[in-house]
């Protein structure tokens, strides 16, 4: 299974870079990137594989190392095979699945009022992208919480695309850019957002990409949900 998934590693990096317009989709499996830790061997015991992530950390020799289960110590990265919120197939329940309300709540009701839009849309946004993980980073290069890619960070000023204040003013401001630009309808500006802007123009719609439908269908039901909470 590592093994395989290496391979499609390999493969994947050949063609990251092959549809630019694409500021955070492209038609592949995208692979999200996020730090985390291991230091209770215990906790190990209640981590199953997951022939959908890889495990990619550096053990005590300097060795580095992909498994499918996280080490019992030390610093890791999951790198995850699928866009978080736009896998046809995910067996996620996007109507109870547990929200973010409290996160960075000062730089979202920051980044809505400067750019006039819902909080509740920009939360359920970075819950699309990145599932609140600052780190994220994925094989096309897309950063941080809301997924930028370098090139659009840098346009909106970027200096640090992981650090959250920077990353949610930028990706807001993208963002509503989007919704100027699809005359404020935000099933569109979402599209635009997973897909790119010019492939919403060329479809005039939502692009026929499996993954950029249930990206916009579960970014409007979070929508819906943080909207209530």
């Amino acid at each position: 299974m590592i093994k395989a998934l290496l391979l499609c590693l390999a493969a994947f990096s050949v063609c990251s870079w092959a549809q630019t317009s694409k500021p955070h989709f492209v038609a592949k499996p995208s692979d999200k990137s996020v730090l985390g830790s291991q230091r209770n061997s215990n906790k190990l015991k209640q981590v199953k594989s997951d022939p959908n992530q890889v495990y990619h950390y550096q053990n005590a020799d300097g060795v580095v190392v992909f498994s499918d289960r996280p080490p019992e110590t030390g610093h890791y990265q999951v790198r995850i095979y699928d866009c978080y919120a736009c896998k046809p197939s995910s067996n996620i329940n996007w109507q109870s699945i547990p929200l973010f309300t409290q996160q960075y709540n000062d730089d979202i009701r920051l980044a809505a009022r400067t750019y006039q839009l819902e909080a509740a849309l920009i939360r359920a946004v970075i819950h699309a992208e990145s599932s609140f993980r600052p780190a994220a980073i994925s094989k096309t290069g897309a950063q941080g919480l809301m997924q930028l890619m370098p090139a659009t960070a840098k346009e909106l000023g970027v200096t640090d695309a992981f650090k959250p204040s920077q990353n949610i003013q930028a990706g807001s401001r993208y963002l509503a850019q989007l919704l100027k630009r699809f005359d404020g309808d935000i099933t569109l500006a979402c599209a635009a957002y997973n897909a790119g802007a010019s492939r919403v123009e060329q479809y005039r719609g939502v692009p026929p990409f499996p993954e950029t439908k249930a990206y916009v269908e579960r970014v409007n039901i979070l929508l819906q949900r943080y909207r209530k909470s």
